[in-house]
């Protein structure tokens, strides 16, 4: 059996928490869909993205978390290795769809900023962890 410190046991569960919001986007996109709620085909786009990438690196995020704790890294790198994906799933998905909100938006505003700081914890997490895993 895995044994999972209390930080990565916390923080798992909170994640699977998060799925209920993810859930409710999945309803918001319904609405969207059924022209319940007034979108452009730009804030579509931007809305489905942001809800599959949330899923994608929930799950992505929770299974970095366990695997981060069979490495040897400890202190700023294993924290980086068990939560840099679950920031980047804060960060992306609030960029596709805080830079797409707005009566009749057709680009991004200024809220796209957090694509690039998404992507770097996305990357930073995973090289991380690989690393942690490669050298454990």
């Amino acid at each position: 059996m895995l044994e999972l410190s209390d930080g990565a046991r916390i923080t798992a569960a909170i994640v699977l928490l998060t799925l209920v919001g993810i859930e409710s986007g999945g309803f918001f996109l319904l609405r969207i869909h059924a022209g319940k709620v007034p979108a452009t085909d730009f804030q579509k786009a931007f809305y489905r993205a942001g809800h599959a990438h949330a899923g994608v690196l929930v799950i992505l995020g929770l299974l970095c978390t366990l695997l981060a704790e069979a490495t040897g890294l400890r202190g700023f790198w294993h924290w980086l290795a068990a939560t840099g994906v679950l920031i980047a799933a804060i960060l992306l998905p609030g960029g596709f769809f805080l830079s797409a909100m707005g009566e009749g938006r057709t680009t991004p505003n200024g809220l796209k900023v957090l694509f690039p700081a998404g992507a770097a914890f996305l990357g930073a997490g995973v090289v991380t962890l690989a690393i942690g895993l490669l050298t454990s």
